[in-house]
């Protein structure tokens, strides 16, 4: 299901959903780089492009990995308020939200950067529940 509306009250919007796949990520993390070029907010392959693709992309892998529950998708959001870039991932799982505050791994971790690094690059992030079920994590970004 997709919802794509370039203008409306509260500004630029775009939502999708993806399969709950690391192949459903990776072509969210291609669709929200594209997107962002066509609405000419952040020109593809410049580094904030970058930097939203690795925000969206870690959302998403963590929405597949810690948020995903047997035929639900996840849910892609990308809205435009001003100069400020809104990212918001949706996944069916309520009763497992996380941490408020990130701390890096221990140095042979392979896993548990992807927080971290939507902290290092984002302006400000956090966690809401979801109606009827499930979470959203969002990210904001100055542009």
């Amino acid at each position: 299901m997709t919802a794509d509306n370039p203008s409306t009250e509260c500004g630029t919007l775009f939502r999708m959903r993806f399969t709950s796949t690391p192949r459903g990520a990776r072509l969210a993390r291609r669709l929200t780089a594209e997107r962002l070029d066509t609405w000419r907010v952040l020109l593809y392959g410049t580094p904030a492009s970058r930097a939203v693709e690795l925000i969206v992309g870690e959302l998403c892998a963590n929405a597949v990995r810690h948020g995903s529950v047997r035929g639900r998708d996840f849910e892609l959001g990308l809205l435009r308020r001003g100069d400020v870039l809104r990212i918001e991932v949706s996944d069916a799982r309520d009763e497992q939200f996380p941490p408020t505050e990130v701390r890096l791994p221990p140095v042979v971790a392979e896993f548990g950067y992807g927080l971290v690094l939507v902290a290092a690059f984002a302006s400000r992030w956090g966690t809401v529940g979801r109606v009827p079920v499930g979470k959203t994590v969002w990210a904001e970004l100055n542009l």
